[in-house]
């Protein structure tokens, strides 16, 4: 009789990775979700659960332009900022005519998604031109870009409409309204509608996908030009075309992350969404694996953590932080620990596969 671990390798690629990663997905929101409401997991670690979703939206939204495309890029903290920033008015413009919250946050999303998307193509016809070192650098000079000009963004709201000025407060000419954006300040006085449902959701959408894409006609074409690019155009695959589409797309689910991300704090800054925010989610798919999204969810999930389950030990936790990072980069780089990795697999596989006489079937 055939076992279980015998079955689940019968299943194609495509069966594999989605069985495994949405149950995952789908378990971990089952056991902590009842966890965080009845008091049971720290409040600090239940104000994380948001942002944790948003981070792994991103990570996998990346891994689809440096796992699966094979580019490597430095501005995706600035597709996200876009989403952000974009959910904030949107959530604000619609808070009389529409009194759901999980409503607005819908709207916002797609809303947030579309613009960012939109950037994502605005930038992507110069710079998918270029590859390697060279796109890395134009991505991050992008990023950068845009997070200079939120924050010389003023915009505001009262009873006339949205006001939207690069100057000043004082130029937005607005009576008896409110600030929403204010230049450096950002955004102020949010009403936080994120929820971790919320967050859970955004996860099986982008896992919906992003695993669609990769296993699509499009996706193999994608993973051609990852591979050789010469080779894919002489066959007549538009690289151009089909690079656009991953870039976009990943830049889209940025920007969705984004607004989950925003609308869950009652105050966001453009700083937050720099350089540094780009290169934590580039650790998060490399040290995941690139084009694994099994292995991102569970890379973002523990290395977002690992600073808040440090905290006890004081000053020194980012240091302890940092070792670790390196550890585990040597680890999964080292064909010692691969190999031992390779046996402990074949070892559980082993016993799970012996019946109650004890003989392997």
């Amino acid at each position: 009789m055939m076992n279980i671990a015998s079955k689940y390798k019968s299943l194609s690629g495509y069966a594999r990775t989605n069985m495994k990663t949405y149950s995952l997905v789908i378990i971990a929101f089952a056991l902590l979700l009842p966890l965080s409401k009845n008091g049971v997991i720290s409040y600090s670690i239940t104000g994380q659960l948001v942002p944790i979703c948003a981070y792994i939206v991103m990570a996998i939204s990346l891994n689809l332009t440096v796992g699966t495309l094979g580019e490597l890029s430095l501005g995706h903290a600035g597709f996200m900022s876009v989403g952000a920033f974009t959910g904030v008015v949107t959530t604000a413009a619609m808070q009389d005519s529409i009194t759901s919250n999980p409503l607005r946050l819908l709207i916002a999303m797609v809303i947030g998604g579309i613009i960012a998307g939109i950037a994502g193509c605005l930038i992507g016809i110069p710079v998918l031109r270029l590859s390697g070192d060279y796109l890395a650098i134009v991505t991050l000079a992008f990023g950068e870009i845009i997070k200079n000009i939120i924050n010389c963004l003023y915009v505001g709201i009262d009873k006339n409409g949205l006001h939207i000025n690069m100057k000043d407060v004082a130029s937005l000419g607005m009576t008896n309204g409110r600030i929403l954006i204010n230049g450096p300040q950002g955004a102020t006085g949010i009403n936080p509608i994120s929820s971790f449902t919320a967050g859970f959701l955004l996860i099986l959408f982008t896992l919906f996908i992003v695993i669609n894409l990769v296993y699509s006609r499009s996706g193999r074409a994608i993973t051609a030009i990852r591979d050789n690019r010469i080779a894919a155009e002489s066959v007549g695959i538009g690289v151009m075309k089909y690079k656009m589409i991953a870039f976009v797309t990943s830049a889209a689910l940025a920007g969705m992350a984004g607004v989950l991300y925003a609308m869950n704090f009652s105050t966001i800054a453009a700083e937050k969404f720099n350089f540094n925010t780009s290169i934590l989610i580039l650790v998060f798919v490399v040290l995941g694996g690139m084009g694994n999204i099994f292995g991102t969810i569970i890379a973002t999930t523990l290395l977002y953590m690992l600073p808040e389950l440090l905290r006890g030990v004081g000053d020194y936790r980012m240091l302890i932080y940092a070792i670790l990072l390196i550890a585990v980069m040597l680890l999964t780089n080292s064909s010692r620990a691969k190999l031992f990795l390779e046996n402990l697999k074949f070892n559980f596989r082993e016993k799970f596969s012996k019946n109650k006489s004890g003989e392997v079937e």
